[in-house]
C-alpha cells in the first residue's frame, strides 16, 4: 500500500520537529513524490548527510511503501 503525503510529512516532522516541509505527488499515483525539507538541523551537514536524516525519518519505507522520493534539503537562510 502506497504511503500518502500526509504520512510522509508526519514522519519527517516527528524526527525533525522544526522542519518546513512541502510535498508534491509527481505522478498522481501516490507512489512518486518530491519533498522540500528545510531545517536548522541540516546546517553544516553535506547534502548526503541531510538526505540520510530524512531517509532515517521515513523508518525504512523507501523502496517499500514509498517507491520514489526526490529530495531537496537545506538549512534556513
Amino acid at each position: 500500500m502506497p504511503m500518502d503525503a500526509s504520512e510522509i510529512e508526519r514522519r519527517i516532522k516527528a524526527a525533525i520537529p522544526d522542519a518546513q516541509i512541502a510535498i508534491r505527488d509527481l505522478a498522481g499515483d501516490g507512489d512518486h513524490y518530491a519533498a522540500t525539507v528545510i531545517s536548522e538541523q541540516f546546517r553544516g551537514k553535506s547534502r548526503v548527510q541531510q538526505h540520510q536524516i530524512v531517509y532515517a525519518a521515513l523508518q525504512g519505507e523507501m523502496g517499500g511503501a514509498l517507491h520514489a522520493l526526490a529530495l531537496q534539503t537545506s538549512a534556513p537562510e
